[in-house]
Parts: structure tokens; C-alpha cells; sequence
């Protein structure tokens, strides 16, 4: 395996020490239609034909079902799939594509952690889980300070609810993690 600086992926490529840097992703998935063809073969079981993904890359960029995509549309994509897109996403690893077929590589799945997308006016994880951190540390304290009320209230409330929390928590930022990945980000 090859460096681990911030700008690399710590993948190897099959036949190389080649290394995809952190630019190179996001040039690969800077354009709507390659990760259009990625997400449809993500969607798919195994290789898919140029053609079908091309009916399915026109009908996205359309807003159209496959049937009310036209010849053009068709055909502008499926030039530009053949000519640019693949070959590009095939010289980076990313696909195999050959005699018209389109095939995902498990190089794919280390790109998982930049297709991620965090929603504008949002909190980003960490500072969320560092505020419930800090809360939680404040509870623990009040607690050994005698602040909190446990008489009324059971002592075992207090961390009972900070692991509701956290757990609540760790299911709804697995949730949101999954709405916005990239295979699921175009559709809305």
C-alpha cells in the first residue's frame, strides 16, 4: 500500500501502486453525469450495457422515465458516456468498461467517505457529538456535585438518559447519513 498523507486514498489500484489524490476524486465526481453512471451502477446487481445506462442518464438529467426520453437525449448522453465519462472513470479504476459494458470495480466503495454530503445551514456531526459530549459530561458532574436532584428522581435516570441520547443519536445520524449518500442525493 502506498502513502497515507490527507491527499490520498489508501487504495491501491490492481496492477499498480497508483494512488487516487483527494483533487482527482472530486474531479471525478464533480460532473452530474459520472456520478449519474455511478449511481445506476451502484443500483445495479452486475454489469450493466451502455445503452441502459445511457437511457437511464438521459431520463435523470431529464427529469424523464426512460420511456419519455428522446433519441437525442439518448443519443447526446450515450456519446458522451462512451466518448469522455467512462473511459475516464475506467482509467481511474473506478469502472471496468469494456465491448459496451459498464462494471463497477471495489475501488467504488473507497469513495464512500467523499460522496458524503452534509446539508447547507447544518451542524456537522462532530460539533453535534462534541455538544452532546459536553452536556453529558455536565450531568456526570452535577451529579457527583450533588446538584441534580436524586431523591425524587432515581440517580440512574441521569445516565440512562444521556445513552438514550447518544443512542437516538447514532440512529438518526445513520439515517441521515444514508439519505444524503451520493447514490441517493440526486434524486431530490
Amino acid at each position: 500500500m502506498g502513502g497515507s498523507g490527507p491527499g490520498t486514498l489508501l487504495t491501491e489500484q490492481s496492477d499498480d501502486d497508483d494512488e487516487l489524490h483527494r483533487d482527482e476524486i472530486f474531479d471525478l465526481i464533480s460532473n452530474r453525469r459520472r456520478r449519474y453512471a455511478i449511481r445506476y451502477c451502484k443500483e445495479a446487481t452486475g454489469p450493466v450495457s451502455l445503452s441502459d445506462l445511457a437511457e437511464h442518464v438521459a431520463a435523470w438529467e431529464h427529469e424523464k422515465t426512460v420511456e419519455e426520453i428522446t433519441s437525442r437525449e439518448r443519443k447526446s448522453v450515450y456519446t458522451s458516456l462512451q466518448q469522455t465519462h467512462l473511459p475516464r472513470l475506467d482509467r481511474a479504476g473506478i469502472i471496468e468498461f469494456e465491448d459496451g459494458e459498464v462494471e463497477l470495480t471495489d475501488r467504488i466503495q473507497s469513495l464512500d467517505i467523499y460522496l458524503d454530503i452534509v446539508p447547507e445551514n447544518s451542524v456537522s456531526w462532530g460539533v453535534y457529538y462534541l455538544g452532546l459530549s459536553v452536556l453529558s459530561c455536565v450531568i456526570i458532574a452535577a451529579l457527583w456535585l450533588e446538584i441534580l436532584p436524586t431523591d425524587s428522581i432515581p440517580m440512574l435516570v441521569y445516565p440512562t438518559l444521556i445513552v438514550v441520547l447518544f443512542t437516538v443519536s447514532a440512529v438518526y445520524h445513520t439515517v441521515d447519513n444514508y439519505r444524503y449518500r451520493f447514490d441517493e442525493i440526486e434524486q431530490e
